[in-house]
C-alpha cells in the first residue's frame, strides 16, 4: 500500500485523541491537514529545446491555458527565457513545468546545462522541436540517460506543417504525419541514438495526434504515487484523458471512505455524531472541488473551451443536469447531504446507537464507510457524465 495514498496509524491515533477530548474544530482541522496532503505532492516537468521551438506555448497548453491568458508562459520568436522559470497549473498547484533556457548555441554543453538548470529538481523532461531534431537534442537526451532520468522527444508544430501540406493534390494526412515521424527518428538516429520515440504535437489542437500517447507514456513511467498527480492536472481534451481521470478519482473513494468510518467509530456518545458529519462534509467538500477542477467544469474552463470550439457557454452549460455543477461549497454540499435519504438513515443510526455503550462504534464505523462510499460515487459519476457530455458537444462543434 503507498504510504501517499492513505492516512497512516499515527494520524489516525491522533484524530481519535482530538475526538475522545471533545475537540472536535481540532479534529476536523486534523482531517483537512491529510486531505491536502495529496496536493503537496509536487510534481516538475521540465521543458526545454531551441530558441522558437515552441516551448513556451506547449507549456501554456498543457496548463490550459492561451498564450494571452493571464498567468501564461511568455512566448515570443526569439528565446525569453533565461534562467529556469516555474509555470503552476491554474488548479493543480503542486505541478509545475519549468520553462527552461534554450539549447542549441554554439556554447551548448549537455552536462553543463543540467547543472545551470539544477537537473535534480526535475522528474522529468519534455524536448521540444520545430523541425529535425539535433546534435544538442541528442547530446542533451544522453546525458538526461546518464543520470537515470526520463525524457520525451516532442515535435511541436504539426499543425502548420498539415496546412502547408494540404495545397498539395496527393495529400494524405496520415502519410504526411508518419513522413514526419520517420524523418525525426532518422535525424536522431544518425547522431547516435537507438530507437529514439518520437511525439508528434499541435499545441493549438492538443486533442489531435501524439498527445494522448505522451500522456499515457509518461504516466505509466512515473512512480506509483505521482501519477495521480500527472493525470488529474491534465487538459481534459478526449474521452480517454476523461476516463482515466474518473477512474483515478475512483480508486481514492475508499480511503477516503476509510477515514470518514474511522472517526464514526470513535465512542464518544452524543459528540460523535456531530463529529462524524462534521468529518463527512469536510472529506466531501475537498473531494468534489477535486472533482470539479480535475473535470474542468469550472467558469475559466469552461470559457477557454467555448472560444476553441465556437460553441458559446450558455450551450455548453445546457449539457450539464448534476446539481454540483457549480463552485463547491460546504452549504452546497450540506445542502446535497440534506437530499440523500441515506445520509440521513445514517446519522440518525450513528446518533442513536452513539448513545449504546460498545455498540454505537461497532455499528457507525460501516454506516459512515457505507454512505461516504455511496455518495462519491454517486456524485463522481455526475460530474463525470457533466464533463463528458461538454466534451462531446465541443468535439462535435470543433469537427
Amino acid at each position: 500500500m503507498d504510504e501517499y495514498d492513505i492516512i497512516d496509524n499515527a494520524e489516525i491515533e491522533e484524530i481519535k485523541r482530538s475526538l475522545a477530548t471533545e475537540d472536535l474544530p481540532s479534529a476536523v482541522d486534523k482531517i483537512k491537514d491529510y486531505l491536502e496532503q495529496q496536493d503537496r505532492m509536487e510534481l516538475n516537468i521540465a521543458i526545454t529545446g531551441e530558441s522558437g521551438s515552441g516551448k513556451s506555448t506547449f507549456i501554456n497548453a498543457f496548463r490550459g491555458l492561451g498564450d494571452e491568458d493571464e498567468g501564461s508562459a511568455e512566448t515570443g520568436v526569439v528565446e525569453t527565457t533565461t534562467v529556469p522559470t516555474a509555470y503552476p497549473h491554474p488548479k493543480f498547484p503542486n505541478v509545475k513545468l519549468w520553462d527552461l533556457p534554450g539549447i542549441g548555441t554554439p556554447r551548448f554543453k549537455a552536462d553543463e546545462y543540467l547543472k545551470q538548470v539544477q537537473f535534480e529538481r526535475y522528474d522529468f523532461f519534455i524536448i521540444i522541436a520545430s523541425d529535425r531534431f539535433r546534435e544538442c537534442h541528442a547530446n542533451l537526451a544522453a546525458e538526461i540517460q546518464n543520470m537515470k532520468k526520463k525524457f520525451y522527444f516532442v515535435r511541436g508544430k504539426i499543425d502548420s506543417n498539415i496546412e502547408a501540406e494540404k495545397r498539395k493534390k496527393t495529400f494524405n494526412e496520415k502519410e504526411t504525419l508518419e513522413k514526419i515521424r520517420e524523418n525525426c527518428i532518422k535525424g536522431l538516429e544518425e547522431i547516435g541514438l537507438k530507437s529514439p520515440t518520437v511525439f508528434l504535437i499541435s499545441c493549438f489542437e492538443l486533442h489531435l495526434y501524439d498527445f494522448s500517447c505522451l500522456e499515457e507514456t509518461m504516466e505509466r513511467e512515473l512512480p506509483q504515487h505521482k501519477r495521480d498527480v500527472l493525470i488529474l492536472a491534465l487538459p481534459n481534451i478526449t474521452l480517454e484523458i476523461h476516463e482515466r481521470k474518473k477512474k483515478a478519482l475512483q480508486s481514492s473513494i475508499w480511503k477516503l471512505a476509510l477515514l470518514s468510518a474511522t472517526v464514526a467509530s470513535v465512542p464518544i456518545p452524543v459528540v460523535n455524531a456531530a463529529a462524524s458529519i462534521s468529518a463527512d462534509v469536510t472529506i466531501l467538500v475537498s473531494e468534489l472541488k477535486k472533482y470539479y477542477n480535475a473535470f474542468s467544469l469550472d467558469p475559466d474552463s469552461l470559457q477557454r473551451l467555448s472560444e476553441r470550439s465556437g460553441k458559446s457557454v450558455d450551450e455548453l452549460k445546457a449539457v450539464m443536469k448534476s446539481p454540483l455543477n457549480q463552485e463547491i461549497t460546504k452549504d452546497l454540499v450540506i445542502k446535497f447531504l440534506t437530499r440523500s435519504s441515506l445520509f440521513g438513515v445514517e446519522s440518525a443510526a450513528e446518533y442513536f446507537l452513539g448513545l449504546i455503550p460498545g455498540l454505537g462504534s461497532l455499528t457507525a464505523g460501516p454506516l459512515s464507510y457505507a454512505t461516504i462510499t455511496f455518495i462519491l460515487k454517486r456524485c463522481l459519476n455526475e460530474l463525470a457524465k457533466d464533463a463528458q457530455n461538454v466534451l462531446m458537444a465541443a468535439l462535435q462543434t470543433a469537427v
